[in-house]
């Protein structure tokens, strides 16, 4: 039985986080999921770092850089608007635990890309760079559980209060203890973790330029096998840009979708999240410090400070596409990393964000107009519980898909969660 990737990251998962194999195999295509952040319900701004480098950046060849010009120049040709704005790549990240003295890495060169919704079994094996080549399990009724050293001290808890986690049928008295126990364990780690950060992003620097000349490139597939043959990586060769999305939740419990224009460069009259890119020069433009794009080199940025253009950029950007005041929002909640298939397993950082505003102010607001009013032409609001059987989900755009689904994995807003998220 294939294990999701959004189980194989050293993550101590509770019954309800679980996805049997029945359950994954609907998935879409389109997307998956890199990394969840179930297990703490997701996490706040306090509870991610970042690791900049350059040798996070993307590598270059001579002859894929030429037609990385040749590209850019016809696009622009076409859409004289397009601006090679830099951006921040994700290379990959790290889980680990502050009450044990372990770390664990994960590149996103192992994920599958569009033509399966599967994700290739993998042995269990720590190499000499700390990266972990997950583990498998099978459990009896089909539950799927990841026992990596992470979660330790979460596990011993759970031994100690002899829970046992099984999906067997069970009666609604049974329902509610497990909850309850989950609930717990949630807890218990939350208190364990609040020493420091939980997970660092690995990040390099690349461009809208580079975006479009590989991951958006119909050489992609070659771009891969040329990159796992000379650098044993497949995405070494692709930008990679990190994206922001925010499942964007109003009090009367409504998610906002946005439609697509046309004239977007990408899902042309789909539904979407709001969302967009954290940008290294507003790094720059928060401290005060005028640059130009190319002058922009990771040595120049402070970690922090990317932590923070990561969590703000969301919020900006439901700000100026949805036209809601910040004050409004909630402080931004990350629930995972998802790709998309559609343009090379493009990483983007899923964020849920809460609003004091009814469903109906919202959309007042939105017709008014924001910022970036000429991004959309029509606001649509979901319920929490969209089922991916729904014909609305042929609608959506491999981003919100992503979002939807590590929404639906992470519950950072379920009653008696860890967390109050309301602004």
């Amino acid at each position: 039985m294939l294990l999701p990737s959004s189980v194989l990251h050293g993550e101590e998962i509770d019954e309800a986080s679980v996805i049997s194999h029945s359950q994954y195999q609907v998935m879409d295509s389109e997307v998956s999921v890199l990394l969840h952040c179930a297990a703490w319900r997701g996490l706040l701004e306090s509870q991610v770092q970042v690791e900049l480098s350059d040798r996070f950046n993307r590598r270059t060849d001579p002859t894929l850089e030429c037609q990385i010009e040749e590209v850019w120049s016809e696009r622009v040709s076409k859409e004289p608007w397009l601006f090679n704005g830099s951006k921040f790549r994700l290379h990959s990240f790290c889980i680990a635990s502050a009450m044990c003295n372990s770390s664990f890495s994960m590149s996103p060169k192992h994920t599958h890309c569009a033509d399966s919704p599967h994700i290739p079994e993998s042995g269990c094996s720590l190499d000499q760079e700390g990266e972990l080549k997950h583990s498998r399990q099978q459990r009896e009724k089909e539950i799927l559980c990841s026992r990596d050293c992470l979660f330790d001290v979460a596990q011993n808890n759970l031994e100690k209060r002899n829970r046992s986690v099984t999906q067997a049928e069970t009666n609604q008295a049974a329902a509610l203890s497990t909850q309850a126990s989950s609930d717990e364990s949630v807890s218990q780690i939350t208190e364990e973790s609040e020493s420091g950060p939980l997970l660092t992003l690995r990040l390099g620097l690349t461009c809208y330029k580079d975006y479009l000349g590989t991951n958006w490139s119909c050489r992609e597939a070659e771009l891969r096998k040329l990159g796992e043959a000379e650098f044993s990586d497949p995405l070494a060769l692709l930008a990679q840009p990190l994206g922001v999305g925010g499942v964007l939740c109003t009090s009367d419990r409504q998610v906002v979708l946005i439609r697509r224009s046309q004239r977007v460069a990408e899902a042309g009259g789909l539904l979407d999240i709001p969302g967009g890119h954290p940008e290294p020069k507003a790094v720059f433009e928060r401290l005060g410090r005028a640059v130009q794009e190319e002058q922009i080199s990771v040595d120049m940025m402070q970690p922090r400070a990317v932590v923070s253009e990561l969590y703000s950029s969301v919020c900006a950007e439901i700000r100026d596409e949805v036209n809601i005041p910040l004050r409004v929002l909630g402080e931004p909640v990350l629930m995972g990393v998802a790709l998309n298939h559609i343009s090379a397993g493009r990483p983007s950082a899923e964020f849920y964000v809460s609003c004091s505003l009814t469903s109906e102010e919202v959309r007042e607001l939105y017709w008014k107009g924001g910022a970036e009013a000429n991004e959309s032409t029509d606001i649509v609001f979901l319920s929490r519980k969209l089922d991916r059987r729904s014909p609305l989900w042929s609608e959506l755009c491999p981003s919100a898909k992503g979002a939807v689904l590590l929404y639906q994995m992470v519950r950072p807003d379920e009653e008696g969660g860890m967390r109050g998220h309301n602004a």
